[in-house]
């Protein structure tokens, strides 16, 4: 039977502003929309089962075939076998290190990919799936609000892909200088928006865009999280680790940095996929809106959202929250209004969050160096703090995988600072620093944004 997409809004009656959407979608068309017209969300209606002796088969295969068994799972009602096998291996050609930094402890390194952050991994597969969907003679233009590494991401995985324009929004005081450098002189079919104010900013003003009818003519998608096709691609890595470091049926703990949740709602889908995950560890730089959730029981939004030295995470909403609470049986709309609360007792069984200061990130980024001779950057230091944190308060020693989220090189003043490295850039920033290129200056007003789309965007092919 066929998987079909719904909104985490469609129970919102009588709501100010909300008209919910009550039907369900194919993935493709949820892939296109990228969010319900309602403003929520699409999930799935039902999550397909993994069986562990196929999972366990892929012990010492290449990634891609872990790719190809999520992507059968998820979409083979809609795409034959032969464009999901050709997507994966066009997707997946770069290598996923996983490193033992203490027995049974190890990272994951997800900062292999073109733009050395793991945000590639979903953003590759996203724009090879997308280009099969497009309708023929038309555009799609992709909107794409940035704390970091989204957005170069989304931006080179679809530079050049015929019939799709990008256009991605960042704080342009959030960004570190190699990450606005990334971001601006992408160019071709990508254009960058420099926004004055927060991530939360840009995100607003994309969600605002795509709600607005009389911009519908120029087939708004979306590549942040917010879509379905960035998640789906996230899902894989929980299971290829798994397959390459676990027995039989052991349990695992993963620690997922997390910022606008769409990393962790990967290991969640995971979980329920069938994969034996003791706890999502989900710590937050100081934007603490979820780690005191849980503690507390009462959800309060942090705006405007703090500026950290994680600057991807400095998020004070996290979009996929509506997620998370769907799966719990809650409901948050976009601006941080619960309507629902999800079952707080399973949610704190499943996960633990805390949020980690600026100062126990840097001290977290020395301690592993000197301990252990392996060089994390701050948003991978965000999730071992965390491991570290949960660990202290369990009894027993389970596998356990911290997510490194971004190469440090991206990073070189604050690990200069640190720790005295000058690190070598990776291998898909090599010309990082002889690229040219510059952003548009873009308030966070959305009357100005909406003008610059309507002056920039095409509508045919």
């Amino acid at each position: 039977m066929s998987i079909r997409y719904y909104s985490t809004n469609r129970y919102l009656n009588d709501v100010a502003g909300i008209n919910p959407f009550g039907g369900k979608v194919s993935f493709k068309e949820a892939l296109l929309a990228g969010q319900a017209p309602d403003e929520g969300l699409f999930v799935p209606d039902s999550i397909p089962k993994l069986s562990l002796p196929d999972v366990q088969k892929l012990k010492g295969k290449p990634y891609w075939e872990t790719a190809l068994l999520v992507a059968r799972a998820f979409l083979a009602d809609e795409f034959s076998d032969e464009i999901l096998k050709s997507v994966v291996k066009d997707a997946y050609n770069f290598s996923v290190p996983l490193e033992e930094v203490f027995p049974k402890a190890y990272l994951m390194r997800l900062d292999q990919g073109p733009t050395a952050s793991f945000k590639d991994f979903a953003a590759r597969m996203m724009a090879r799936l997308m280009s099969h969907c497009r309708p023929q003679g038309e555009r799609i233009n992709i909107l794409v609000a940035t704390s970091g590494d989204t957005g170069s991401a989304v931006g080179e995985s679809f530079k050049g892909v015929a019939g799709i324009d990008v256009t991605i929004l960042y704080p342009g005081r959030e960004v570190s200088p190699r990450q606005k450098k990334q971001l601006d002189t992408i160019g071709g079919n990508v254009a960058a928006l420099c926004v004055e104010g927060k991530f939360d900013d840009c995100q607003n003003l994309v969600k605002q865009a795509f709600a607005d009818s009389s911009l519908s003519k120029f087939n708004l998608s979306s590549a942040n999280s917010i879509n379905f096709g960035r998640i789906l691609p996230q899902i894989i890595y929980y299971i290829y680790a798994y397959a390459q470091l676990a027995q039989a049926g052991e349990e695992v703990i993963f620690s997922v940095p997390s910022g606008n949740f769409g990393n962790a709602l990967g290991c969640e889908y995971a979980r329920r996929m069938g994969l034996p995950v003791a706890k999502l560890v989900m710590p937050t730089n100081e934007n603490d809106e979820f780690p005191v959730f849980l503690e507390c029981g009462r959800y309060k939004k942090v705006s405007p959202s703090r500026a950290c030295i994680s600057n991807a995470m400095n998020v004070g909403h996290p979009s996929n929250l509506a997620r998370f609470f769907e799966l719990y049986d809650g409901t948050v709309d976009r601006t941080g209004y619960v309507h629902r609360y999800p079952d707080l007792e399973e949610m704190r069984r499943y996960i633990y969050s805390i949020s980690v200061s600026d100062e126990q990130t840097r001290k977290t980024i020395r301690s592993v160096y000197e301990r252990y001779h392996v060089v994390l950057e701050q948003h991978g230091a965000v999730g071992w703090s965390g491991l570290e944190a949960y660990m202290k308060k369990t009894t027993g020693k389970k596998l356990a995988i911290c997510l490194e989220t971004a190469h440090p090189a991206k990073f070189p003043e604050e690990i200069q600072k640190l720790l005295g490295l000058k690190l070598d850039l990776p291998e898909g920033m090599k010309d990082i620093d002889h690229r040219t290129g510059s952003a548009i200056s873009m308030t966070n007003n959305y009357d100005d944004f909406k003008k610059h789309l309507q002056k920039n965007l095409k509508v045919k092919e």
